[in-house]
């Protein structure tokens, strides 16, 4: 090989390490990308959320005593990657975090004979923090389909549960397990929460 052949040969293959870098970047950007909102304020649906970190499955959690009987429900917590790598260095969320929950349909059949698998989706929530945008920081948005995201009003029982019992920041930490200790290490949990972990203790 010449020299000129060398050097083409190395142009060529910068040109393509850059492309190739430069599609991770765009990919990062895509998934990193803070919320968007319609000009009514509805939250656009987040269609890479599947993509995010994925964070916990809780198969028919409920914070009310009653249930609904014959059915069972399997919910995916996903987080922005962003948010993820903020919450790892400081044991909190940032501003613009985005959290989905992904309610999907548990079932029997095919070879399986004992437990459940998850089939269809049953809807979209998702809790966004946007301090300059909801009072208190975090709103949450519920989907049907892929359509944009209505926002729950703050009479909802949804808020006052999370700001009351929520391990960090409004958000139930307690429930993922690659979160939590993070949060126990950075010293994040909430007052709410060490309150009730408390009460639970002296109970037992």
């Amino acid at each position: 090989m010449t020299a000129v052949q060398i050097r083409r040969a190395a142009l060529l293959l910068g040109l393509v390490a850059a492309a190739f870098v430069g599609s991770l970047v765009v990919t990062a950007k895509a998934l990193g990308d803070p919320p968007a909102y319609t000009a009514k304020g509805e939250l656009e649906f987040p269609k890479d959320y599947r993509r995010w970190v994925y964070l916990s499955s809780g198969y028919n959690m409920s914070y009310a005593a009653a249930q609904m009987p014959g059915m069972s429900v399997f919910d995916n917590v996903f987080v922005d990657p962003d948010a993820y790598a903020a919450f790892e260095a400081t044991g909190t969320w940032p501003d613009k975090t985005v959290m989905a929950l992904e309610p999907r349909l548990g079932e029997t059949g095919s070879i399986n004979k004992a437990g459940r698998f998850q089939t269809n989706r049953l809807g979209l929530e998702v809790h966004v923090k946007d301090q300059a945008r909801f009072p208190g920081g975090w709103a949450f948005f519920t989907f049907e389909g892929d359509g944009p995201g209505q926002l729950l009003p703050r009479d909802q029982p949804c808020y006052s549960c999370h700001a009351d019992h929520a391990a960090v920041d409004t958000t139930f930490v307690q429930f993922y397990p690659t979160l939590k200790p993070i949060a126990a290490a950075k010293g994040t949990f909430s007052a709410s929460y060490l309150a009730d972990e408390a009460k639970g203790k002296a109970a037992h």
